[in-house]
């Protein structure tokens, strides 16, 4: 039974009940005719207005309430045996008004409008005022209480609402962060792989060009192969970064031999000679490995464009402190210090700042570079 329906049976029983109590209990005809008129209209009342304004007109609540005081406050006078139907007023009351005061008033009136019924039905003013002074402090304590239980479950209704919509946010929120994340993830490996991969075709392109003019075919040759092996090792990489998403470049070898073929790559497509020196080979997980095959790839593209260098030592150490990677050039240096075009030493820095590393760059115009990338022990990718 739902609680329209509760409200239904509540009004009709006491009506009933009280109606027939006051028939068995009263000689006088008048007043027994004057109470069932009265209980006929809360009847009326309660489906004719009660049940729309509790469903669905607000508004009607107030005159409903006024019409339940004024009838059963009546009733009362007929006979002190209708003071019971307060026990169905006030909660009437205290459902349909939604204002604290509001209620609070209506209780008020209701209480005086049976005490005024008791008095003169009974004729005792002091029963009357005692009465209803009890039946006032009662009706308010449990209305406040009960009003102070559902504000606070608004309250809390409210806030979990809000928490819900902060949840909802925080989660959009986040989405569009890993997004962000994953973008830049992708810029760095498209940099760090396909884009080298790139630049390396043009160079290796334009020497194999330079030696047939030279009338070289031998050497022009030559290029072409190394030409070929860069694009396929392109196309691996693309394949790989497009089918799982993940970071490419360390084969099953292992870090050392994934340096030692970078450099081994370098020289061929540039000519000039590199020198890989490994001591105590880092045992370093996947993502760790990536990162520093990174920076290397990143610190020999910058020789390759920038340095005008004849050679490049490239040194890897690990110890109980972490790892450090040292790429060190015979070029012609540069100022630190100066803004340096380009993603690629700012992709280095961000790459390595998620993964809780450092770089630090040593250069002076005319006396080489140094570049240098440390990653801590414990340190996460």
């Amino acid at each position: 039974m739902d609680d329209q329906r509760w409200w239904h049976v509540a009004v009709v029983a006491t009506a009933l009940v009280l109606g027939v109590l006051v028939a068995v209990g009263h000689t006088a005809a008048w007043r027994v005719a004057g109470v069932a008129a009265c209980n006929a209209l809360l009847v009326i009342a309660w489906f004719a207005v009660g049940q729309r304004a509790r469903r669905r007109n607000p508004a009607l609540a107030v005159p409903f309430v006024a019409a339940v005081i004024l009838i059963v406050g009546t009733a009362t006078a007929f006979s002190p045996t209708m003071a019971t139907a307060q026990c169905l007023a006030y909660p009437l009351v205290w459902t349909f008004l939604e204002r604290l005061r509001h209620a609070v008033s209506a209780d008020i009136a209701l209480a005086a409008a049976v005490g005024i019924g008791l008095y003169l039905s009974t004729g005792s003013l002091v029963q009357a005022i005692v009465v209803q002074g009890l039946s006032l402090v009662f009706s308010l304590s449990l209305g406040l209480w009960i009003t102070s239980i559902a504000n606070r479950s608004d309250e809390r209704h409210r806030l979990l609402l809000e928490l819900e919509a902060a949840q909802e946010k925080l989660t959009a929120l986040s989405r569009d962060a890993g997004a962000v994340e994953e973008r830049e993830r992708l810029v760095r490996e498209i940099h760090d792989t396909i884009a080298q991969d790139l630049t390396g075709l043009v160079l290796t392109a334009q020497r194999g060009l330079r030696e047939l003019r030279g009338g070289d075919p031998t050497a022009a040759e030559a290029q072409l192969e190394v030409l070929e092996e860069i694009a396929r090792n392109a196309l691996a990489e693309t394949r790989a970064l497009v089918a799982s998403g993940a970071a490419v470049g360390i084969d099953g070898s292992g870090l050392d031999a994934s340096l030692r073929h970078l450099a081994e790559r370098f020289e061929r497509e540039t000519g000039m000679t590199v020198r890989v020196t490994v001591d105590h080979s880092p045992a370093l997980d996947r993502d760790h490995e990536v990162v520093v095959l990174r920076c290397a790839q990143e610190a020999l593209a910058n020789v390759r464009k920038h340095a005008a260098a004849r050679r490049v030592e490239l040194s890897l150490a690990g110890g109980d402190d972490g790892v450090t990677l040292s790429v060190r050039d015979d070029g012609v240096g540069f100022d630190p210090a100066a803004a340096a075009p380009g993603f690629g030493l700012a992709g280095m820095r961000e790459r390595l700042a998620l993964a809780g590393g450092e770089l630090q760059i040593e250069s002076a115009t005319g006396a080489g570079s140094t570049l240098r990338v440390r990653l801590p022990a414990g340190a996460t990718a």
